[in-house]
């Protein structure tokens, strides 16, 4: 008989007997009937057991064992989505031997995030972690969605590079065949010579940050949603397109968790203001987070929106290839995105032109990118968006590790 997932069985006619198969969720022991709950990739099951042979058999099963059940569908409002199995065959095909580190039947996991992380193939089976993860995949697929009605083509580029791209620190140095090379700190030089190729991009793929930063914010690996375009104006229609991409991906998870608006038209306040607003010295060169909650309130007080754009930031503290601001080239044609008061988001305007990378760059700069720019390259640019801290922006995880399946930190390079 063929297999069915537990979120059929509402649609299975009552009386139809069925196969199911998975973990051990749960057994309840009661004095006159037993109750097995399976758990599969789409939800539980509920399997009622009054025959003592069954039981017997169920009473030397453990939790986390795989087993396969036949039995009849039977209805019961009580049951998960209404219905439960009855006059059950178990089988099982893997059984547990071992003490489970912790439980995995609670509504919420009681191990620290550090147990749990230890454990990762045990408690990414938790409801409430495999959550997580869904999330981030429907997340990743309204960004591509979004991006290709766009007219974005997506790329892949490599991760092992021969120099840094953002700066010369904070990088992970390997050896490459008896030379230095490094892994990539993001995309940026192939998604903007790419330009050159399709005129819009796209890239979803890791990074990697040697930042010896031990927060609830910072992974030295994480997954980068990265995107550029061509025939830009400036910075404004990058945001532009972002914002409808932001939307793209908030759709994808409609149903699946609350979601916050998206305005049309994110409010953006300039750098300098948003110093004024947060209460920060008028010679900060950055936003610290107490900031970025600050102008994350502000937003939302007088906008209703819980994104908001500072765009503006000073061109010291961007990178190279960021374009400055024609009006005052102390300031930049970048931006960053908040939500909820964090920074998810990176992006702005990038120079295009070849003489100002001889400029800003004299005789360092990597060959085959600058052709990019000797060869002819419309204005343009594009962002990235950190995918484990918008999603646990977006589920309200304290920690980034708690919606990344398998972290990679300052102290942790397994499992």
């Amino acid at each position: 008989m063929q297999r069915i997932l537990s979120t059929e069985l509402a649609t299975t006619e009552p009386g139809t007997k069925v196969t199911i198969a998975g973990w051990i969720h749960r057994r309840r022991l009661l004095k006159s009937v037993a109750f097995l709950i399976v758990r599969d990739a789409a939800g539980l099951s509920q399997v009622v057991v009054t025959d003592p042979a069954t039981r017997e058999q169920l009473e030397r099963l453990t939790e986390e064992t795989v087993v396969e059940v036949t039995a009849v569908v039977t209805a019961n409002e009580q049951a998960p989505q209404g219905v439960e199995l009855a006059s059950p065959e178990i089988q099982e095909t893997s059984r547990v031997a071992v003490p489970l580190p912790f439980e995995l039947h609670r509504p919420a996991l009681s191990a620290s995030l550090p147990t749990q992380l230890d454990h990762a193939a045990l408690a990414l089976r938790h409801p409430s972690r495999a959550a997580s993860l869904r999330i981030s995949a429907a997340v990743t697929r309204g960004f591509r969605r979004a991006l290709e009605e766009q007219r974005f083509v997506e790329i892949h580029t490599p991760k092992i590079v021969e120099s840094a791209t953002e700066s010369g620190a904070n990088v992970f140095e390997l050896d490459y065949f008896g030379r230095p090379a490094y892994l990539a700190q993001s995309p940026q030089f192939f998604k903007q010579m790419m330009v050159g190729v399709f005129e819009r991009v796209f890239e979803v793929g890791p990074v990697f940050r040697a930042e010896p930063s031990d927060t609830a914010r910072h992974l030295a690996q994480y997954t980068s949603l990265d995107a550029e375009m061509g025939f830009i104006r400036d910075h404004r229609d990058v945001m532009a397109a972002l914002t409808r991409t932001i939307a793209g991906m908030l759709g994808e998870v409609a149903g699946m968790i609350e979601t916050p608006g998206v305005p049309d038209e994110i409010p953006a306040v300039h750098f300098a203001e948003a110093l004024r607003i947060a209460g920060a010295p008028e010679d900060e060169p950055d936003l610290a987070p107490a900031h970025e909650r600050a102008v994350g309130e502000w937003a939302l007080r007088e906008h209703g929106s819980e994104f908001v754009f500072v765009t503006g930031y000073p061109m010291r503290k961007r990178p190279f290839y960021t374009h400055p601001d024609p009006a005052d080239p102390a300031w930049s044609n970048s931006f960053d995105l908040l939500f909820r008061g964090l920074e998810i988001v990176t992006g702005g305007q990038r120079l295009h032109r070849y003489e100002d990378y001889v400029a800003v760059l004299g005789g360092a700069g990597e060959q085959g990118y600058l052709d990019a720019f000797r060869y002819g390259m419309p204005a343009h640019g594009g962002w990235a968006i950190g995918l484990e801290r918008f999603v646990a922006r977006l589920t309200g995880a304290a920690n980034v590790r708690e919606v990344t399946a398998f972290p990679r930190d300052l102290h942790r390079v397994a499992p």
